[in-house]
């Protein structure tokens, strides 16, 4: 039976993303100049948009911060997800994160450990068999 990746592991690793995210647009900010503005918040939601869907939807079916605390994002039969379902998902958490992070607590409550944006994009978190 495989095992489904909880709450604080799953937090650990997008803790892990966001500060490679912050990282790197203050990398680009220092080599651009450009400190805010429109242009800099449309960067910063493609920036996160790719990084997010490119890495869950690779071979490593997961981001550096998941591939750091071992788990992995699969499809409800245990496939490797589309760029189109990564898409999905990234864009269903974002509104999940909205009012108070609420679309997260029902991790905390199902069987398979799925927040709101697992159960739209139809995904698993799953920890890595090795």
């Amino acid at each position: 039976m495989q095992a489904y990746a909880g709450f604080f592991r799953r937090l650990m690793a997008s803790v892990i993303d966001i500060y490679i995210i912050i990282l790197l647009l203050e990398f680009i900010q220092f080599i651009s100049g450009v400190r805010g503005g429109t242009l800099f918040n449309i960067v910063i939601i493609l920036f996160s948009w790719n990084y997010f869907a490119y890495q869950d939807s690779s071979v490593s079916q997961g981001t550096v911060g998941k591939q750091a605390m071992n788990i992995v994002i699969v499809d409800l039969n245990g496939n490797r997800i589309s760029f189109v379902c990564a898409t999905k998902r990234f864009l269903v958490k974002i509104l999940a994160s909205l009012p108070f992070f609420g679309g997260f607590l029902p991790i905390f409550f199902n069987e398979k450990k799925q927040g709101i944006h697992d159960k739209i994009a139809k995904t698993l978190v799953i920890v890595r068999e090795d």
